[in-house]
């Protein structure tokens, strides 16, 4: 087999294991002794990890102060956190909690240093200025297992509304240089979460594994990201508190979601997972868990009436006959088993259609309008307008 060309950007130093979330605090220390450090509202504050983790940065004679966020982060919210913490010489950034959280920490860290507003840099919004740097060295720990976050070098910010946006703040020096992945620390997400986000971390994984940019080293990590979610998903979701081993299987998961994807890029799902998270208040998950079935479907259907050698119709059977457990299916079978088990997923997980959220037919036309981001660049086949809003028809 001949193999192409490819390039690969940067990734963080990646510790991943029950109990590594202890080696935080040395972690920062390496850094300095001055630590912001950005978490969610407060289950993590609610848990035993949280006391024993400030135990141990008292013990390091850290100082640190927290930001806790919630929500999807806003331009305002980073710009606020930026003018209110700059004047403090932090050695150190640190993220802990799921990908909104890791996503407002790693603008924060990449713009404390200037204080520059983060409108200046979003992709598709405002003056779109080159990213200069540095930032402040970024920690990552994510307690979810979904957007690959603490593997990225974008933030992810919204403004929801009529002329809202979903857009990213992209550079390699914003990559986190530490990725602390502890699957003990997901213990306490609830079963909606799960759902949400592993549909996130299957999604990111199927859709860079037949992205337009795709390569052997991309596609062994989303074979094997595949395997884990095939293999934790449900456990986990029926076995919230019991299932160590699943949780296990999808914070690998997610991870390599995350690494893929920055390597090679999205498709079709997050392509219209961007106009849908900023005209109405729906979760990213629960976007990608609603259309990865009917977005699979029409990739799958224009590539074979326009494009029938393309190599990813080959790769959606592949994927098929991995999740679907059906290692002896020929390419056609394979791949119609792919589109009903991700049904079947969508359907057993409880994620509703995109009407639950307030999205009806009249908005289809502005949805399509907005959908032809970075990521429907590297999906594997154009579609058509036409295609597009009959996948949004399907799933409302």
């Amino acid at each position: 087999m001949e193999i192409k060309p490819f390039a690969l950007t940067r990734l963080p130093r990646i510790r991943f294991g029950a109990g590594v979330f202890a080696r935080v605090p040395e972690l920062i220390h390496q850094y300095g002794s001055r630590a912001l450090i950005v978490t969610g509202g407060r289950a993590l504050r609610e848990t035993l990890h949280w006391g024993r983790f400030t135990q141990a940065l008292s013990r390091q004679h850290i100082e640190w102060q927290t930001l806790p966020v919630s929500g999807e982060p806003s331009p305002e919210l980073v710009d606020e956190a930026v003018a209110r913490f700059r004047e403090t010489d932090w050695s150190v950034v640190v993220g802990i909690g799921g990908g909104s959280v890791l996503d407002t920490a790693k603008a924060i860290a990449g713009l404390l240093p200037s204080g520059d507003s983060v409108m200046d840099y979003l992709e598709g919004v405002g003056p779109e200025r080159p990213y200069q740097g540095p930032p402040v060295p970024y920690i990552a720990v994510p307690t979810t297992a979904g957007t690959g976050s603490e593997a990225t070098r974008n933030a992810v910010l919204s403004r929801q509304g009529p002329g809202g946006f979903k857009k990213s703040f992209r550079h390699e020096q914003l990559v986190p240089e530490h990725a602390v992945v502890d699957p003990e620390l997901l213990a306490s997400c609830p079963p909606a979460l799960i759902a949400a986000n592993g549909m996130d971390a299957l999604t990111q994984l199927l859709e860079s594994y037949t992205s337009l940019n795709a390569n052997p080293f991309t596609d062994a990590l989303a074979r094997s990201g595949l395997e884990a979610v095939r293999d934790g998903l449900l456990p986990w979701y029926q076995d919230p508190a019991g299932a160590g081993a699943a949780r296990s299987r999808m914070a690998y998961g997610a991870l390599l979601s995350g690494i893929t994807l920055a390597q090679c890029g999205l498709g079709s799902v997050h392509g219209l997972a961007s106009p849908l998270g900023a005209f109405f208040p729906i979760p990213h998950g629960v976007v990608c868990g609603t259309l990865v079935a009917a977005c699979t479907a029409a990739n799958i259907q224009a590539m074979n009436e326009r494009e029938p050698d393309n190599p990813a119709l080959k790769k959606y059977a592949e994927a098929g006959r991995l999740l679907a457990g059906r290692p002896a299916a020929g390419d056609e079978e394979a791949r119609r088993a792919l589109v009903e088990r991700l049904e079947d997923w969508t359907r057993r997980l409880g994620l509703e259609p995109l009407s639950a959220a307030g999205v009806g037919a009249g908005d289809i036309d502005r949805i399509v309008a907005h959908c032809r981001g970075s990521s429907m660049k590297t999906n594997p086949v154009v579609l058509t307008d036409s295609e597009i809003a009959d996948i949004l028809a399907k799933r409302i």
